[in-house]
């Protein structure tokens, strides 16, 4: 039997720590590294989706068929004849209410073509329901803007049970 017995020559560990210690006394690595000095680290920036535009309009124009906001609110979001026809229906206060505020209950488009979208919603105040269709049309500044608006005829009230 050979048997070899070398001291102080090879050292089977170095004298550095391993990247792998599993010390349960100490934490398992330094913090993390702020570039930023005396300031408070950011935090992390949440990554918010853009509503649609189905969802803007449907929003701004319930707010001036309801009374909400003037009609001239939409005027730089119009284009066409879109401005005079939410006029007249805004004159007539077709989604004023008392009580209940209306609301956008569902949406849904359709695009006839690239750039345009065809929109309907249906709007809910109290126990009545309505319907709104309008047409958007992306212009050369890739902005949207509202090219006609109509609205649903006058319900007739549901009775209650």
């Amino acid at each position: 039997m050979n048997k070899v017995m070398s001291r102080g020559t090879a050292r089977p560990h170095p004298r550095h720590r391993p990247p792998t210690r599993q010390d349960s006394r100490r934490p398992g690595g330094a913090p993390p590294r702020n570039p930023v000095r005396g300031r408070a680290a950011a935090a992390p920036v949440p990554v918010v989706a853009r509503p649609r535009p189905t969802d803007v309009f449907a929003d701004r124009l319930l707010a001036v068929l309801s009374g909400r906001r003037p009609v001239h609110w939409m005027l730089r979001h119009t284009a066409g004849r879109a401005y005079d026809e939410l006029a007249l229906l805004a004159e007539r206060g077709p989604l004023r209410t008392r009580g209940a505020r209306p609301v956008v209950r569902d949406i849904g488009y359709y695009v006839p073509r690239a750039g345009a979208l065809e929109v309907f919603a249906r709007i809910a105040a109290g126990n009545h329901l309505r319907a709104m269709a309008f047409r958007l049309e992306q212009g050369p500044d890739h902005r949207w803007r509202c090219t006609a608006v109509e609205l649903g005829p006058r319900p007739h009230r549901t009775p209650e049970l």
